[in-house]
């Protein structure tokens, strides 16, 4: 399968935007109040949310890998 400069581009940058919004999510779940109870222990919505922040992780990986790997064949077939 072949996909364009531009697609592979809009990957590459979609997985980058990823990592920076659930870095950013992931630091405000760890200090959010409702994260954890009184005595210490994660709550259902830390669990939820961390497993949420997981799966968007691996996802925006794949797909910026997908990116760049299309930019680098893109820019093999042009040279």
């Amino acid at each position: 399968m072949r996909i364009s400069r531009g697609t592979s581009l809009f990957l590459l940058a979609f997985g980058v935007w990823s990592w920076i919004i659930w870095i950013t999510f992931a630091k405000n779940l760890w200090d959010s109040d409702r994260a954890w109870t009184p005595d210490g222990a994660p709550t259902a919505y830390f669990v939820v949310h961390a497993v949420l922040t997981v799966v968007s992780f691996v996802l925006g990986t794949v797909i910026g890998v997908l990116g760049w790997r299309g930019v680098r064949a893109t820019s093999r077939v042009s040279s």
